[in-house]
């Protein structure tokens, strides 16, 4: 799995204020063109104008309207999917009591380190950081799961499935949610929405009777603020409304208690 992926969309902010500035720019250059051919429209053209400006705002809306539901059923199963890493490794936890208790205490040990590793990776916004707790990942993983192996030798057969299958659930939440940070919205899907977003500004520069401020400023900031708050919802790590490991934080305050 590709890990360049975490980083697109880095900067929803940065896609507010260009689209701002597109979207104001499409609209003064339809107001340019009008003002430079003051019969450009006459009444039939104006009607058909006004068509035409219906249904690019109605695919418009259509649009960010699908890309809205994407975004948020993707935030709202990226939470799903922390809660649930949450709550196998406190399970598993629990499971590696049936051990013998060095064991138990090894593997203790190995899921503690695995929970930290965890919440690092849900928190950090450094490059450097993500790289190198994705490099980690792999020891950690192993380390966690060579600790549960060496404890279930010579165990029941009960111990052993519940122990193994507990360290298996660990390791497939992990990977389920890293894949859920991957899933964005397609980057067809916003040069499509950008692109509607654009001509739909430029129509309403070309039919505004009276150009002024407000028509200049009003829509292009409404459309920049739909699309900022789309990209961050699409953009987990950094954007400004974000998925906080807080299951496994409180999972870290009871493993580990002052």
């Amino acid at each position: 799995m590709s890990r360049n992926s975490d980083l697109e969309m880095k900067y929803p902010s940065l896609l507010f204020l260009l689209s701002f500035a597109a979207f104001w720019l499409a609209v003064k250059v339809g107001s340019a063109i009008r003002n430079r051919r003051p019969d450009f429209l006459d009444e039939d053209k104006r009607a058909d104008l006004t068509v035409i400006q219906a249904a690019t705002f109605t695919l418009l809306g259509i649009i960010i309207g699908f890309s809205f539901s994407m975004s948020v059923s993707r935030y709202d199963q990226r939470k799903n999917y922390e809660e649930e890493e949450a709550n196998a490794i406190g399970t598993e936890y629990l499971r590696v009591e049936l051990l013998r208790p060095a064991d138990a205490a090894a593997a203790k040990a190995q899921l503690k380190t695995y929970l930290e590793q965890r919440i690092a990776w849900y928190v950090t916004r450094d490059p450097g950081q993500l790289v190198q707790i994705y490099s980690d990942e792999g020891k950690v993983g192993a380390d966690l799961w060579s600790a549960v192996r060496k404890g279930v030798v010579d165990q029941p057969a009960a111990v052993v499935t519940l122990t193994v299958s507990g360290v298996n659930d660990v390791l497939n939440r992990q990977g389920y949610t890293e894949a859920a940070w991957l899933n964005r919205i397609p980057v067809g899907a916003w040069i499509m929405m950008l692109t509607v977003a654009w001509f739909g500004a430029f129509l309403l520069g070309i039919g505004a009777r009276r150009p002024g401020a407000f028509v200049s400023l009003t829509l292009p900031f409404v459309f920049a603020l739909v699309f900022f708050l789309i990209a961050d919802l699409d953009s987990p790590r950094w954007g400004v409304i974000r998925v906080h490991p807080l299951d496994l934080l409180n999972l870290s305050g009871s493993l580990n208690p002052p």
